[in-house]
């Protein structure tokens, strides 16, 4: 299990320590996932995942590949793939910032693929 200190990065996601939330944020209220928090959505249903008890997750209406998480207790994110799966990381409480990654193609930027 990884541990850090103010930035990771878990195949496509990059997860950055913010001081504090900013304003405009909606809360995500999604079930989805059950007792696992979707962070971020796999294409292939490989999403990456945190137990939903520990912490809350804020999206950016004005950017979609930006969410922010408030962790309550330490908690894990974990890669849902039985092979080839990222390492999982270990959070502290505190405030986050997700980023998910992008790339250029010739038709412009989009969302990186896991």
């Amino acid at each position: 299990m990884k541990n850090f200190d103010r930035i990771c990065a878990q195949g496509d996601v990059m997860i950055i320590k913010v001081d504090a939330l900013p304003d405009g944020l909606t809360e995500h209220t999604s079930t989805e996932g059950g007792v696992n928090l979707i962070v971020t959505h796999s294409e292939t249903g490989h999403h990456h995942v945190m137990e939903r008890t520990n912490v809350q997750m804020f999206e950016n209406k004005d950017n979609a590949l930006e969410a922010f998480l408030v962790v309550h207790r330490e908690a894990t994110l974990s890669h849902l793939r039985a092979h080839d799966t990222h390492e999982p990381i270990k959070f502290n409480p505190g405030t986050y910032k997700v980023i998910r990654q992008r790339e250029y193609t010739a038709e412009g930027f989009r969302a990186v693929a896991d």
